[in-house]
């Protein structure tokens, strides 16, 4: 089956209506730019499938923007070994992808689109070339490097905060970079793609320790703060977080 643009907003994002998460790509970008990539390679940009990798290998010569979804990307700083450590990290909706390859092009990290994902491919030399004749350009990635950083060690780099707060942390993060809404349930959050695997993979936490986690924020207990009926649903690759700012108050406690 082919991928169907047509799942995304496709006008609003090219035309630059549809607000950016926060701290990415597409964000710090100043309006006046967006037309101009856009006219480079808006035509190009393509969709894939839940499961499908991004072409961000050795032999790949392209940078991607996310227009739509999100990904998980892997990388194994100590080789491909059974049991060798990897590093989980979630991407989404703005942000550039691969950008190791402006400066090392034979660099790679392993990109899974976790739900129905829109790229837009930029290749790498006209990329840089437009870094350097668009100093604005280059400045807008080179923050949003600085803020995905900053974002990443707090939500990642934490190991000493408790595990309801760095799950919930993780949780509100993919809720801004890939949640969607829904009219027909107003201030319902829905995260589709990740498993909790994924998330005991991120956040080097057991699987069982994710389990409960995630059980606390559905029923939690008696004397927890939380509502009788919890702040979170979960099913098979999918939550929908029903009181996003609740969620963030207990992601932001030490």
């Amino acid at each position: 089956m082919v991928p169907r643009v047509d799942a995304f907003r496709t006008g609003d994002v090219l035309n630059g209506r549809q607000p950016m998460p926060l701290g990415s790509f597409l964000a710090h970008l100043p309006g006046g730019d967006w037309p101009l990539l856009v006219s480079e390679w808006g035509a190009v940009s393509r969709v894939y499938e839940r499961d499908e990798e991004l072409p961000i290998g050795p032999t790949d010569e392209q940078v991607h923007i996310v227009l739509g979804g999100c990904v998980r990307q892997e990388r194994r700083p100590f080789g491909a070994a059974e049991g060798a450590p990897k590093i989980t990290r979630f991407r989404g909706i703005g942000q550039l992808l691969g950008e190791a390859k402006l400066i090392e092009p034979g660099s790679e990290v392993r990109t899974t689109c976790l739900t129905t994902t829109w790229v837009m491919p930029c290749p790498v030399q006209r990329m840089n070339i437009l870094l350097r004749r668009r100093p604005q350009i280059q400045l807008a990635l080179l923050r949003s490097l600085e803020d995905r950083s900053r974002t990443d060690e707090k939500i990642y780099g934490t190991m000493t905060r408790t595990p309801l707060a760095r799950v919930g942390a993780l949780l509100v993060h993919l809720a801004e970079i890939a949640g969607t809404t829904d009219s027909a349930a107003p201030g319902h959050i829905t995260i589709l793609g990740p498993s909790q695997k994924d998330i005991a993979d991120a956040l080097l936490l057991g699987v069982s320790t994710v389990e409960n986690t995630l059980r606390r924020l559905r029923t939690p207990d008696r004397d927890s703060g939380l509502p009788t009926d919890g702040i979170l649903r979960n099913g098979y690759r999918q939550f929908v977080v029903t009181d996003l700012p609740l969620l963030r108050t207990i992601a932001t406690r030490s």
